[in-house]
């Protein structure tokens, strides 16, 4: 915990260069099993690394000694990037991940879970000031 306290984004950054990793594989890395064949399967994963992404990036700030207009800027700037982050991603793997393909719907699922964790930053950081006052 002690580490945490020094490098409040480790576990962000560790996580973004598993998602870089993820999001990079050939196509042909990735297991062929019926579990894949989930409706919308593929949507709900990027949905949940973009979520996760987004949250471990913001969840520092709640903590630290800024006022919450400034914390919220962070938010806003951390949603706005992880939506950015996630269009580069699909152009990554249009031009130059082999057996990967460009998807609209990828990037509408990175949006969606870039916003869920701005509305969960935004819930405990009500949350937090709601109890000390």
């Amino acid at each position: 915990m002690q580490i945490l306290k020094k490098l409040p984004f480790l576990p962000a950054v560790v996580f973004f260069i598993i998602t870089v990793i993820l999001l990079t594989l050939p196509g042909s890395s990735f297991p062929k099993s019926h579990f894949f064949d989930i409706p919308y399967f593929d949507k709900w994963v990027h949905v949940g690394i973009f979520s996760i992404l987004c949250f471990l990036f913001s969840i520092p700030f709640v903590h630290f000694s800024i006022n919450n207009l400034q914390k919220k800027y962070w938010f806003v700037l951390i949603l706005l990037m992880g939506i950015l982050y996630g269009i580069l991603m699909e152009f990554v793997q249009k031009y130059w991940v082999i057996n990967r393909s460009f998807d609209e719907m990828d990037m509408v699922a990175d949006a969606i879970g870039s916003v869920l964790a701005w509305l969960v930053t935004l819930q405990i950081l009500k949350r937090k000031n709601s109890l000390r006052a």
